[in-house]
């Protein structure tokens, strides 16, 4: 049997260390290919897959509708693909709005049947700068820096994102406060190898898959972005400047440790620091570093847990 992945990110990561052995996968497949192999198997694109011999196409990736419609176009057969994530829709129970729209108007019938949808557009966002593509990854994270970016206008500082990846959240960030120096600290090579000791080789692999140009390309303003390349908090001598919105999104203990260490005498009263997988059991190491830092400081930090896929926590500067 011949299985595909879709994705050479943390959800196919995810997939290998948990369920699929990589033995049973013949290779990956990804829209816009960083490089020829994930996990030591080639890595294709979807034209090139519907020209191969395939039994199954997993697909990890949340852009769901993107990634079907790629495949048609290529060719690929619908029924042989399996998609994880974002596969379920709604099915409207109205049969006609026709007679609503001649009694009611055509402005309230557009109304309601864009307002159901699984996770309706809050009336505060407005007309949001964010794209539908941005928000199918983690909604409520993503709506919920909208809302800490909207209360950031007397906050002086530049913001930043320690654990860039691929840049998807650093994209919604530059859109959010384009006015705003935006510095992106990553390696983007990976961990440190001495901090990944016990995790799957799909988590390490997949956070290796990256680079700081692919991550450039993303941003709807690269002019004010300042990429700091290497581990941290080397990366960070020498910079003089405080925050009003810092994302940290390092996994670890000892990173989101340093993380916190920096950021948060730096951060601007009035500002935040959105800190990613405080409540995900998987990666303790981030609650740990929280407790560690209010231990050795004797504070404890104003904080609000955020409901996303991830276990966020706010912190109040």
């Amino acid at each position: 049997m011949k299985v595909y992945v879709y994705g050479t990110g943390c959800g196919a990561g995810d997939l290998i260390d948990t369920a699929l052995p990589l033995e049973q996968v013949s290779g990956f497949v990804d829209s816009r290919p960083t490089s020829e192999t994930f996990l030591g198997k080639p890595v294709l694109s979807p034209e090139d897959l519907a020209q191969k011999n395939y039994d199954l196409v997993i697909v990890t990736s949340r852009h769901t509708e993107e990634i079907a419609l790629r495949c048609e176009a290529a060719g690929i057969d619908e029924t042989r693909l399996l998609f994880l994530k974002n596969h379920v829709t709604l099915i409207d129970r109205n049969q006609s709005y026709a007679a609503a729209d001649e009694l009611l108007g055509t402005a309230f019938v557009e109304n309601l049947r864009s307002a159901q949808v699984p996770v309706p557009v809050p009336p505060w966002a407005g007309r949001s700068h964010l794209e539908k593509t941005d928000l199918e990854n983690d909604y409520v994270r993503v709506r919920t820096l909208e809302a800490l970016c909207g209360c950031l206008r007397d906050v002086p500082g530049a913001v930043a994102e320690l654990g860039v990846y691929r840049g998807s959240f650093a994209r919604c960030i530059s859109l959010l406060l384009p006015d705003r120096t935006l510095y992106l600290f990553d390696t983007f090579a990976g961990f440190r190898q001495e901090e990944t000791e016990g995790y799957g080789e799909g988590f390490i692999g997949a956070h290796r898959n990256t680079t700081l140009e692919d991550v450039r390309k993303q941003l709807p303003y690269p002019e004010k972005a300042v990429f700091r390349q290497g581990f941290f908090p080397e990366t960070a001598v020498g910079l003089e400047e405080s925050f009003a919105l810092v994302s940290l999104d390092v996994d670890l203990e000892e990173s989101t440790y340093a993380g916190l260490c920096w950021f948060l005498p730096r951060l601007e009263r009035g500002g935040y620091l959105l800190l990613h997988d405080y409540n995900d059991p998987a990666l303790p190491g981030v609650r740990n570093a929280v407790a560690r830092y209010e231990e050795e400081t004797g504070k404890r930090l104003s904080a609000v847990p955020v409901c996303d896929r991830n276990g966020s926590l706010v912190i109040c500067g």
